[in-house]
C-alpha cells in the first residue's frame, strides 16, 4: 500500500484507537462494540478488515440518525455485516447486548454527556457489564482541566468549558478509584491532553480480570 492508501484504509478513526490496534490489543479474532458510535468513524478500519475475517463488529448510539449512518457505512465497507449489529441504545442500559460479552468495548466522547454523577455511574456500569473476562474497555472522555483553562461549575458535576460546550467532568483521581472498585487493571497510564487551551481529554484503558 502507498501512504495515501494506508490513510484511506484507516479512515477517520481516532488516533488513540489506532494506537491500541497497532499495539495488538484490537487485532482479530475479536468481538468489538462501539458505544456511542455516531456515524461509525471509529469503526471504519475494522469494517474494512472484516472482509479478511476475524472481526464481529457492533455499534450502538442513542441517536437513530447516527445508527442509520453507521448502518450505511457498514453496508458500504462490509456488506456482510448484519444491520442488526448496529442499534439504537443508550450506554446506561445494555441489557439487550448481554446475550454475549465483548472482547473490546470502545466508548469515545460519551461519558462526559452524563446528566449527573448517578447517570455517569450508570453508563460506566453498563459498559463494564458487557466486557468479557479478560476483555478491554477503551474510554476517551473530557475531564477537569488544569490551571489556566476555564471550567465554570453549573451544578451536578457539569461545567461550561471555554469552547462553550457543557460537560460532566471527573478528576483523574475519580478514574483511578473507579478502576480499583471495578477490580480492573489499568493497561496504560492515564493520558490527559489539553485541547486548544479550552478543555482536557483523558484516555482510560482497562482490562477486565479473568
Amino acid at each position: 500500500m502507498t501512504s495515501k492508501e494506508v490513510l484511506a484504509w484507516l479512515g477517520r478513526a481516532d488516533v488513540y484507537v489506532l494506537d491500541q490496534w497497532m499495539r495488538g490489543r484490537l487485532r482479530p479474532p475479536i468481538r468489538l462494540l462501539d458505544v456511542g458510535c455516531g456515524d461509525g468513524r471509529n469503526l471504519e478500519p475494522f469494517l474494512r478488515a472484516r472482509a479478511e475475517g476475524g472481526y464481529e463488529i457492533h455499534g450502538i448510539d442513542a441517536s437513530a440518525e447516527a445508527v442509520s449512518k453507521t448502518r450505511a457505512l457498514a453496508a458500504a465497507l462490509a456488506p456482510s455485516a448484519p444491520p442488526a449489529n448496529f442499534r439504537i441504545n443508550g450506554a446506561e442500559d445494555l441489557d439487550p447486548l448481554r446475550d454475549g460479552t465483548f472482547d473490546a468495548v470502545l466508548c469515545i466522547a460519551v461519558l462526559h454527556f452524563a446528566r449527573d454523577r448517578a447517570h455517569f455511574d450508570a453508563m460506566l456500569r453498563g459498559l463494564w457489564s458487557v466486557v468479557r473476562p479478560g476483555g478491554l474497555l477503551f474510554v476517551r472522555l473530557a475531564t477537569k482541566p488544569g490551571p489556566g483553562i476555564a471550567a465554570v461549575p453549573l451544578g451536578h458535576g457539569r461545567y461550561k468549558l471555554g469552547d462553550g460546550s457543557e460537560r460532566f467532568l471527573v478528576e483523574e483521581s475519580d478514574l483511578v478509584i473507579a478502576t480499583t472498585s471495578m477490580g480492573a487493571t489499568l493497561l496504560d497510564p492515564l493520558k490527559t491532553v489539553q485541547v486548544d487551551g479550552q478543555r482536557a481529554m483523558t484516555t482510560w484503558v482497562l482490562r477486565r480480570p479473568g
